[in-house]
């Protein structure tokens, strides 16, 4: 039986893993302590540390230089990260030899079922109905300047055909008629022509799409990429919706599009920073629509990004076949 850790916040350790899956984790490991460890709390910890073989953690995990991992965790084999992006820490602890597993795909599950409901919403013109004339004086369903085109032939731009890119064209399947215009430099081309789209550049998915979503890879090559030039050429009804990151939009140049064109809108469940400044446009734009960043796992939903890495540790435990360890190469392309 391995030896195993709780690390990182204690309260969200404490929201995310359940008690079942907590009691499922303690039939399958040894755990030498029931206390969360935190980073702070090492020196005292130590020896259980280095006994330890598995981590298990989720949002407020420590960031370690390797050679931090090699004096207080020398004996680790895997870190079970419930939660979605490792960009942060993963790096290191491969480069150590330790797997690193993530839950991204149960996260990614909420986020491509907001991104399909909010794209759905978008095409038949809710955002721009929802505040036109809010004193009341007259029903905006006729009075918007622009036409909107519905849930059938619509055109919907994907930028990044990752994990959940590829969960939201899926739902998107749905529609009849749809048309999805990807930009992905990473997808295959068979692997395109597998899901049923069909590649493109961004200034053709701006200047084509009802509704352009976005899901880039978070790393240092995306940021700044959605320029306003781009946002320039969108449709006077077209709708942005952001689950990815807020650094990889030019903000000045996105407000200033949206300004020029006010039918334009902007759905933005992530800014940078974030929240967005006090003074930023942002809040008083009437076709820009803030969510406090609310896509990912919330509520009971966090407890599925548990109950992943509880499966990914039975069956690296096993020797069985894994499903969501990151390598090295991932990091590249993984939001």
């Amino acid at each position: 039986m391995k030896n195993a850790v709780f690390f990182g916040d204690a309260r969200r350790i404490g929201d995310v893993y359940a008690p079942e899956t907590v009691e499922k984790l303690r039939a399958a490991c040894r755990f030498e302590t029931d206390r969360v460890i935190s980073k702070k709390e090492m020196e005292e910890y130590r020896g259980i540390l280095s006994r330890a073989d598995y981590l298990f953690t989720t949002w407020g995990m420590a960031h370690f230089e390797r050679e931090e991992i090699r004096e207080w965790l020398p004996n680790l084999k895997a870190v079970f990260y419930g939660a979605g992006s490792v960009q942060y820490f993963a790096r290191e602890f491969i480069e150590e030899g330790v797997a690193v597993f993530s839950a991204w795909a149960a996260n990614g599950t909420p986020v491509a079922e907001y991104t399909f409901a909010e794209i759905v919403l978008a095409s038949k013109g809710f955002f721009q109905r929802l505040h036109v004339t809010a004193d009341g004086s007259s029903w905006p369903n006729r009075s918007v300047p622009v036409s909107f085109p519905g849930n059938y032939e619509i055109k919907v731009g994907i930028i990044g055909a990752g994990m959940i890119g590829k969960m939201v064209i899926g739902r998107l399947k749905s529609l009849d008629q749809v048309k999805i215009l990807v930009f992905d430099p990473f997808l295959p081309d068979e692997k395109a022509a597998e899901l049923g789209v069909e590649k493109t550049d961004l200034e053709t998915l701006f200047r084509e799409c009802d509704v352009i979503s976005n899901h880039l890879a978070n790393n240092p090559q995306t940021v700044g990429m959605l320029t306003g030039a781009l946002f320039s050429l969108m449709k006077p009804h077209a709708a942005f919706i952001n689950t990815g990151r807020g650094a990889q939009v030019d903000e000045n140049g996105m407000i200033a599009a949206l300004r020029e064109v006010p039918t334009r809108v902007a759905v933005l469940d992530v800014t940078w920073p974030e929240p967005p400044a006090a003074d930023s446009p942002l809040y008083t734009l009437p076709n820009v629509f803030l969510t406090p960043h609310i896509a990912g796992s919330i509520g009971n939903e966090v407890h599925r990004m548990a109950e992943f890495m509880a499966e990914e540790c039975r069956r690296f435990d096993a020797g069985l076949p894994v499903r969501y360890r990151v390598t090295e190469a991932m990091l590249e392309t993984m939001a």
